[in-house]
């Protein structure tokens, strides 16, 4: 007997969108300024929206990556000057991280230098059909966060 076979739609979906994260990062990587990575720049971004200090666990949480992934980006981060991190002084075995003034600089500078591979990808590609992506893509990362 023959089986169907399966239903590989979503299988295919998950696989293009896999691939255009790579091709978009390894594109953005490029353009970042010398020595700063996504991962940096994702933090950046994070902690230049927040009006509060967060702790490193945190943030990990927020970006679904390990203490110890989050504590190698902060070090990295806070040894460029990015970024302060002091002892909560309610309890000193924590941390609190917040962006410094050279951080929200650097956000800034990075944001500039990758908005071009951004502008052009998006051009190409037409208003329409980015918003309605957009719409889709937000509506499945809420899916997928639940």
């Amino acid at each position: 007997m023959k089986k169907n076979p399966p239903n590989l739609s979503p299988l295919i979906l998950f696989s293009e969108i896999a691939t255009i994260d790579q091709l978009i990062r390894a594109q953005i990587s490029k353009s970042l300024p010398h020595g700063m990575a996504i991962s940096h720049l994702s933090v950046l971004n994070h902690l230049s929206s927040m009006t509060n200090e967060k702790t490193p666990v945190q943030l990990a949480n927020s970006f679904h990556v390990t203490k110890g992934a989050m504590t190698n980006t902060l070090s990295r981060l806070e040894k460029s000057g990015y970024i302060h991190i002091r002892p909560d002084s309610n309890d000193a075995r924590r941390k609190l991280v917040t962006i410094s003034k050279s951080g929200l600089a650097a956000q800034q500078t990075a944001i500039i230098s990758i908005t071009p591979v951004i502008t052009k990808a998006i051009n190409k590609l037409g208003k329409v059909k980015a918003d309605s992506i957009l719409r889709i893509i937000r509506e499945l990362r809420h899916i997928l966060s639940n």
